[in-house]
């Protein structure tokens, strides 16, 4: 189960990536645009915003994400930074997904990681492009540090790992020249970079209460509550080693890899 309010706890940091993921989509006037994977919504929202004239939806596969969405629109209420008349969620997994027609853009952020054998999902997403249409990810890339290190080691630890065994943890993105060469085909040109944000958080021990937004929702519901407070106070004592707060902040690097992909028009060549 997925928490919106405890995600968006930092919505600020983790909205940064997203906006510099689609900054580099050209689309002019798109008619039919797709975020996958779209957790609250509100970043969604700002595609409606930008994209006027587009069909927008929002899919996600949490029934908690897509509640906090449909909420934030209302019936015939504002969505957070625009408004409703363009924009529309839907309860999906990804996998699975198909649209109506043809997408002008389709965007993919945070989500990824989440989904294993995703390459064949990309290949497949690319597929779904119109003729000069765009389809742009990102996916988190900071597996080795202790933020989610310590989230792998304690799973495998004899204190947890029959309790974790089947629980699928998060799984990171692959280097951006990966993805250059997947999707590099004739008819697509591709632009794929990686950036490492270097975020100030502030509060009690802010890297846990970031992960419990995220890395560590399977693991959280995997466990009965009991179990679930263990695991957390184990946790957060050794992350807030790992990360120690400073008299400005608690820094918290974090590396973000980005692909955006173009698919030629018809006419072109």
């Amino acid at each position: 189960m997925w928490d919106a309010g405890q995600y968006l706890r930092f919505g600020g940091e983790r909205a940064r990536p997203f906006f510099d993921l689609v900054a580099q989509v050209g689309a002019a006037d798109p008619r039919y645009v797709a975020d996958l994977g779209c957790g609250p919504g509100n970043l969604t929202a700002a595609l409606a915003e930008r994209w006027p004239n587009a069909s927008v939806i929002g899919v996600d596969s949490s029934q908690e994400m897509i509640a906090a969405a449909q909420a934030a629109i209302g019936n015939g209420g504002s969505a957070p930074g625009g408004g409703t008349a363009n924009l529309s969620f839907a309860l999906g997994d990804v996998w699975d997904w198909r649209p109506e027609q043809p997408l002008d853009v389709l965007v993919s952020n945070a989500v990824l990681q989440w989904v294993p054998g995703h390459e064949e999902l990309l290949l497949r997403w690319a597929d779904l492009l119109a003729p000069g249409g765009w389809l742009a990810f990102q996916l988190p890339g900071n597996f080795d540090q202790p933020s989610h290190a310590i989230v792998h080691e304690m799973a495998r630890s004899p204190r947890w790992r029959a309790l974790l065994a089947d629980v699928r943890l998060n799984r990171q993105a692959g280097d951006p020249a990966d993805y250059a060469a997947l999707l590099a085909r004739p008819g697509f040109e591709v632009d794929a970079w990686e950036t490492s944000y270097l975020h100030i958080l502030h509060g009690e021990n802010p890297v846990l209460e970031w992960t419990k937004g995220s890395t560590l929702r399977p693991v959280l519901a995997a466990l009965d509550e009991k179990q679930a407070d263990a695991f957390v106070r184990e946790y957060g004592e050794r992350v807030s080693e790992a990360y120690r707060p400073r008299s400005f902040g608690t820094l918290f690097p974090f590396r973000r890899v980005f692909t955006v992909v173009h698919r030629a028009d018809a006419g072109r060549g």
